[in-house]
């Protein structure tokens, strides 16, 4: 009867969520941008190991509509070429004697689509030449297509670290919470040990004790079990002083007296009654995940090159000359920015739903 009574709460409140138009709005970009991660490969031109040199910093392209006659045609690019300034600076320029006309379902650089299926059918491409949307990284690669790869990485570790952390806090904090005593005292002050840790220098601490010639696979889950020990602590805290006003309850009283195994009275008794809790939680913590992802990975820490993540895609614009030459590296935290503001967006849409006193609050 509990956990449908918790069940229903969360119907009632999702239901209302979606009258939350700006808590819906910052779900609709959340969604898009998972939607772009996934299917990277065949929204990207190229792969993202795809580069020519000789187009180092090659800014964004420009799309031409209509021709030398001012009539609309088919959608095309003109090579481009670079040559010096005074400076020793690249100008580049469109070499106006050759078109390359944009292709949709385009052949190029294979793929995986989904992680199974072999594919190198894109979405769009330059019949002969090459398109950047967003401009080019130092090495020409295309960093339309590196910052659709880098999604991959960038929001996933926001999910998996997480989900992780929500586990352990989870489990963790109801033990405290339900038995009480010297297994509250000893949980605790394990948790009080971490969080009283600054924690950008405690993910450094803890990333200088692995290895720096892990290859980006191995340092994908290393990142992971960083972000995990770092923000599981602070949930525990909150969900042990849930459950401990939940174990006199009525329920769980019946429960207990019934003889049903402490084990089975926190899983399906307490926790479910933190879940209102957890997707608040959940929705506002992901940013500093992916947050603490693109730090370790801008200060070359966290994933290598030629991996791309939105963090050391940002590793470019560290450079004030770069920022000034080639604006366009700055794009990568454009995307960091967009993501954090929406999970915000719709975290605090979540705990105006969710939590029983912003509903009290507003009705007074």
């Amino acid at each position: 009867m509990a956990q449908e009574k918790t069940y229903g709460q969360l119907r009632v409140g999702l239901q209302k969520l979606k009258r939350h138009r700006l808590a819906m709005g910052a779900l609709w970009v959340l969604f898009a941008l998972y939607f772009s991660a996934i299917f990277a490969g065949f929204l990207a031109p190229y792969h993202y190991d795809n580069e020519d040199r000789s187009l180092s910093y090659a800014p964004p392209t420009k799309i031409h509509f209509f021709d030398e006659n001012n009539r609309l045609t088919r959608p095309y690019v003109y090579r481009t070429e670079f040559s010096f300034d005074e400076f020793y600076n690249r100008i580049y320029v469109e070499d106006t004697k050759q078109k390359h006309f944009v292709r949709f379902f385009a052949k190029g650089d294979k793929y995986k689509l989904l992680g199974v299926l072999s594919a190198d059918i894109h979405l769009f491409g330059a019949e002969g030449g090459r398109i950047y949307l967003l401009g080019a990284d130092s090495r020409g690669r295309d960093l339309f297509s590196r910052i659709l790869y880098g999604g991959q990485i960038s929001l996933s570790i926001g999910l998996v670290g997480i989900f992780i952390s929500l586990l352990i806090g989870l489990i963790v904090g109801g033990i405290a919470g339900y038995f009480g005593g010297k297994t509250d005292t000893l949980i605790m002050r394990i948790c009080e040990i971490i969080i009283v840790f600054p924690s950008f220098f405690l993910m450094l601490a803890l990333r200088s004790i692995f290895s720096y010639s892990l290859n980006s696979v191995q340092m994908y889950f290393v990142i992971v079990c960083i972000m995990s020990i770092i923000g599981w602590p602070s949930l525990a805290r909150v969900i042990r002083g849930m459950a401990l006003s939940l174990r006199q309850r009525e329920f769980v009283l019946a429960a207990r007296a019934l003889g049903v195994s402490d084990i089975k009275i926190i899983w399906r008794h307490i926790i479910p009654h933190t879940f209102s809790y957890v997707i608040v939680s959940s929705s506002l913590a992901v940013p500093g995940y992916i947050l603490g992802e693109s730090a370790l990975s801008m200060l070359g820490l966290g994933i290598q090159d030629p991996y791309a993540s939105w963090g050391n895609l940002l590793s470019e614009a560290m450079a004030i000359s770069q920022i000034k030459f080639h604006p366009w590296v700055l794009i990568p935290g454009v995307f960091i920015f967009i993501t954090v503001m929406a999970f915000n967006l719709l975290g605090d849409g979540a705990r105006d739903v969710f939590d029983p006193k912003m509903e009290i609050g507003r009705k007074y």
